[in-house]
């Protein structure tokens, strides 16, 4: 039987405090009532199944490590930030900045992602079922961004090594991004993530995207540009 914590009456400091207890029991924890709060399931780091059951503030489940959070709703500005691994699923839309700076793990959205999705990736997955904002996988360093739908624009604007794959339009690329071949062992990447992500697209329907790898490495022609 799941754990049912009501945050109209709990605070979320008591939530998160009974998440990260040593004795916390594994399994099922059902959070109701959370109504935009901020920081809802932050830094578990255990094998619990958290779901939330409406819309969260900022950086609803960041940092989590193991557990597998769903949020049942939209998430406001950084759900998953900083995510270590684990699985993180917002079943709507998802504000700016989702999955910033995240090193592991799964994040999925099920709806659309705002401004910088991906911002500063370290290696997490992420996989978006509609659109992206401009600038998503900004300074993108490793790690895999699926969008299903549209892609803003200075998409992969000054990226590593951080992988994209589009379905379809990107309205434009940043610096030093660009379109790369798709192989074999791209589409089979791409299925593994969607499949993770239990979606059904096609592999063969995406296109990837990748550093060019100009702006990384010194050029003494451009030594006063730096």
């Amino acid at each position: 039987m799941a754990t049912l914590i009501d945050l109209a009456t709990t605070p979320v400091r008591e939530l998160n405090a009974a998440l990260h207890a040593p004795d916390a029991e594994a399994g099922a924890w059902r959070v109701l009532n959370p109504r935009g709060a901020h920081a809802v399931a932050c830094g578990i780091r255990d094998d619990l199944g958290v779901d939330i059951e409406g819309h969260v503030g900022y950086y609803c489940a960041g940092m989590n490590q193991r557990a597998t959070v769903t949020v049942h709703g939209n998430a406001g500005t950084g759900v998953a930030e900083n995510m270590m691994s684990g699985t993180v699923r917002v079943r709507g839309n998802a504000s700016q900045s989702a999955g910033a700076t995240a090193h592991g793990g799964l994040l999925v959205i099920d709806g659309d992602a705002a401004a910088r999705c991906g911002i500063s990736m370290k290696g997490v997955d992420i996989v978006v079922g509609g659109n992206v904002g401009h600038m998503s996988a900004f300074m993108g360093q490793a790690g895999r961004l699926v969008v299903c739908g549209d892609a803003g624009d200075a998409l992969g604007d000054s990226l590593y090594e951080a992988r994209i794959y589009v379905r379809g339009a990107v309205r434009s690329l940043g610096a030093d991004c660009v379109e790369k071949e798709m192989r074999g062992e791209h589409l089979a990447e791409l299925a593994e993530l969607l499949k993770a992500a239990e979606r059904d697209e096609d592999p063969g329907e995406f296109r990837r995207y990748g550093s060019a790898r100009t702006l990384y490495h010194f050029k003494v022609d451009n030594s006063t540009a730096y």
